[in-house]
């Protein structure tokens, strides 16, 4: 059976400028045939990427023949291995199948996600098919991380930023761990008093903290993965479905990181009303090494030890305040 409606933009989303402009854009045939799609969260712009390609797909028809992930006009580009890329040989397979004329739909789409996996032969190949785009077919490009992206590759597409979007992270034991890590916050606060009991048992509690960090994150990732794991086409191999499994502990664990920021700065606010210099110098300092180690993060380095090098700070700095 067709789907009898549009693929829904993800809830946060409706409605929102960036979604209006290109829902007029679609309905009066003048979208660009390049977006670059990008955000914090790869759910939620694979959830708009969806949304867009279901458009597409339908044109003037009151439904589309298939979903987009099981259309025959839609394709998929997606990093493949534990490495993630995306390899040159991938991306002129794509593009093969874009030179087809469309199946059922009056035009194609490409989803490329993570396109800044792509490594630099892919990139090239890729270049010149934006320079020369194939006739009736719209490339929507995901990527948490833009500016890694050729600037040739940039220039040539229409840019949108969405937020991430949707409820607080569901994962087990993650409530409270937000808990347990602004009491750690607010001992740091108390001070230490030159007792060796209490600054070792903060340490302690430092080290418990990464560790349950890193459990919340699996346990997330391999339940995430369960739903995901259901959804998929029989078309994707071990390859392509390892990195979806990677890119989804990817984005589950930039959610984290978003929610101990947002729980730091809660756990400042009443003392920021209040005009204490010291704490708006400790979030400032601890905001700045959270935000320079989730960027540590992209290049590779371990969740565990990027997450001991902010706490570390934060020690520091609180203690300090």
């Amino acid at each position: 059976m067709p789907p009898a409606t549009a693929t829904p933009w993800p809830a946060a989303l409706e409605g929102t400028p960036s979604a209006a402009v290109i829902e007029q854009a679609i309905q009066r045939g003048r979208l660009a045939h390049s977006l670059l799609l990008h955000g914090d969260d790869p759910t939620t712009l694979a959830g708009v990427a969806a949304a867009i390609a279901d458009r597409l797909l339908r044109g003037a028809a009151s439904a589309a023949a298939f979903a987009p992930d099981q259309h025959p006009d839609c394709f998929a580009l997606r990093p493949a291995g534990k490495s993630r890329q995306i390899s040159a040989d991938a991306t002129r397979a794509l593009i093969t199948k874009l030179q087809v004329s469309p199946v059922l739909a009056p035009a194609k789409v490409a989803i490329l996600h993570e396109v800044d996996r792509m490594n630099t032969a892919a990139a090239n190949v890729f270049l010149k098919t934006l320079e020369e785009p194939p006739r009736d077919t719209t490339l929507l490009l995901l990527t948490t991380r833009p500016y890694a992206l050729l600037p040739t590759i940039r220039s040539r597409v229409l840019i949108f930023r969405f937020p991430t979007v949707g409820s607080a992270v569901a994962a087990e034991g993650w409530p409270a761990w937000l808990e347990d890590y602004q009491a750690w916050l607010a001992r740091l606060v108390e001070g230490f008093g030159g007792d060796r009991k209490t600054v070792a048992d903060q340490v302690l509690g430092l080290y418990g903290l990464v560790a349950r960090f890193s459990a919340v994150l699996e346990n997330a990732t391999a339940e995430a993965w369960k739903v995901e794991k259901a959804k998929l086409t029989a078309e994707l191999d071990d390859d392509e479905q390892v990195a979806i499994e990677t890119g989804l502990a990817v984005g589950l664990r930039t959610r984290l990181l978003v929610e101990i920021e947002h729980a730091t700065r809660a756990f400042a606010l009443p003392r920021l009303q209040d005009g204490d210099e010291p704490t708006r110098r400790a979030l400032i300092a601890a905001v700045g090494q959270l935000e320079q180690d989730t960027a540590l993060l992209r290049l590779n380095l371990n969740e565990a030890a990027a997450l001991e090098g902010f706490l570390l700070a934060s020690l520091r700095a609180w203690s300090r305040r």
